[in-house]
């Protein structure tokens, strides 16, 4: 059984998530004032912080192999450098398909210097919200994806 701790850390991380969903519904103007304790507390007990993504394909490989892996995917309240580190492994939207999720690894994150191998490109530094992803299988040809964040 876990500790007091722990379970306090995890009602407080699902608070905190269950306060950021229901004020972007707020802002978004998908509920009113008067729903948004409701929806916190709905979120907060019927919410959930984390769920199995199957990873097919071989865009990861060797890290999860060729025929796929189930991955367990951490919800994050908000798109945040602080929540996130360099090497983590993030699922993100497909920015072709959007029913689908592309699994890569978190390269740099905003403030980093980008130095390519090739001299005719010049370095550039990552802005604010934006990251830099890598999938762990150099064969692949990389996709540009660009993630606004409201």
């Amino acid at each position: 059984m876990a500790s007091l701790s722990t379970w306090c850390r995890y009602i407080a991380h699902k608070f905190e998530y269950s306060l950021s969903l229901s004020y972007k519904s707020y802002k978004g103007g998908i509920i009113n004032n008067k729903e948004v304790y409701d929806t916190v507390w709905k979120n907060l007990f019927q919410g959930k912080l984390t769920f199995l993504h199957w990873n097919k394909g071989q865009e990861m490989a060797p890290t999860i192999g060729d025929q796929g892996g189930t991955l367990l995917v951490r919800k994050l309240p908000t798109a945040d450098p602080m929540r996130v580190f360099v090497g983590d492994v993030v699922l993100l939207k497909d920015p072709e398909k959007s029913d689908n999720f592309l699994v890569r690894r978190l390269a740099a994150i905003e403030g980093y210097e980008m130095v390519s191998t090739d001299e005719k490109d010049d370095p550039f530094v990552l802005d604010k919200d934006e990251c830099w992803v890598l999938a762990d299988n150099d064969k692949l040809k990389p996709k540009v994806c660009m993630i606004l964040i409201s």
